[in-house]
C-alpha cells in the first residue's frame, strides 16, 4: 500500500531512486554514466544526511523524506558536506 512506498529503507530499485542514480554501494557507482562522481563520496558524507544523523549504517535523508539509505550509498544528487 501506500504507507509502505513511504516507510522503511529506501528501495534503489524503485522509480525516484532510479532517477536519481540511487546505490547502496558507492564503490559501485558507474562513472560514465556519473561523470561527476568522485571515490569518497557517499551518503555518510553528504549534505543532504541530517546533522547529527551521520553515524550509523544507514542514515536519513532529506531528499527521500528523511527515510534511511545506507551510509555507504550514493546519488546524483550528492552536496559535499561544508
Amino acid at each position: 500500500g501506500r504507507a509502505e512506498a513511504a516507510s522503511g529503507p529506501v528501495d534503489p530499485n524503485k522509480p525516484q531512486a532510479k532517477s536519481l542514480g540511487y546505490v547502496l554501494d558507492a564503490t559501485k557507482v558507474d562513472p560514465k554514466a556519473n561523470p561527476n562522481f568522485k571515490p569518497g563520496q557517499m551518503c555518510a558524507n553528504c549534505l543532504q544526511v541530517p546533522k547529527g544523523k551521520e553515524g550509523g549504517a544507514e542514515v536519513p535523508c532529506n531528499i527521500f523524506a528523511q527515510r534511511p539509505v545506507s551510509a555507504k550509498g550514493w546519488c546524483k544528487v550528492w552536496v559535499k558536506r561544508p
